[in-house]
């Protein structure tokens, strides 16, 4: 079981993973604010956001996630996939409840 000031730690994390992988999610999406530009943003918006993705989530699941985290933002139109979200979502609700 865990102690009271690790069960706030976690929350804190919690918290803190989600407020940071919506602001990393809403920087993927300016590329489509311009039309044209914002597709040559991805170029260096993609290799970053892979790394802030591991660097996040350590392990094999963060390993993963970044790697598709980086084809998704490289790959033309596919930037409306909330990958940090979607992560976050795995690691707090699906894999707690295993």
């Amino acid at each position: 079981m865990l102690q009271p000031a690790t069960k706030v730690a976690v929350q804190d994390n919690k918290s803190r993973d989600l407020i940071l992988g919506l602001i990393f999610d809403a920087m993927g999406y300016l590329s489509f604010t311009i039309p044209i530009l914002g597709e040559f943003e991805d170029v260096i918006w993609a290799p970053v956001s892979a790394i802030l993705m591991v660097i996040m989530y350590k392990g094999p699941s963060g390993k993963i996630m970044g790697a598709f985290d980086f084809v998704e933002e490289i790959l033309p139109f596919t930037d409306i996939i909330p990958s940090f979200t979607l992560m976050w979502f795995y690691k707090y609700v699906i894999k707690k409840q295993d």
